[in-house]
């Protein structure tokens, strides 16, 4: 079973654009979720932009670095 990691991330509302309420969830196994707390619907990547967007990036690059020091302190 792979282990995931939850995140909420809230975005304030700018302009035209609504708030956005999401929550990202990581998987071990390199799957990631993201989903519209608002609408229940799930959203790729690439439908992200703003603050959502840097928040995924830096989540992810902190995921993956997280996964490399897990495993090099497993298997060295």
């Amino acid at each position: 079973m792979a282990n995931c990691e939850h995140f909420r991330f809230v975005e304030p509302s700018r302009g035209a654009r609504p708030s956005r309420d999401l929550t990202f969830k990581f998987y071990n196994d390199g799957k990631l979720i993201i989903m519209d707390n608002d609408s229940g619907h799930t959203i790729s990547p690439r439908e992200l932009s703003g603050g959502s967007y840097d928040f995924y990036v830096r989540q992810r690059i902190a995921f993956i670095k997280r996964d490399l020091a897990a495993k090099r302190a497993k298997y060295a």
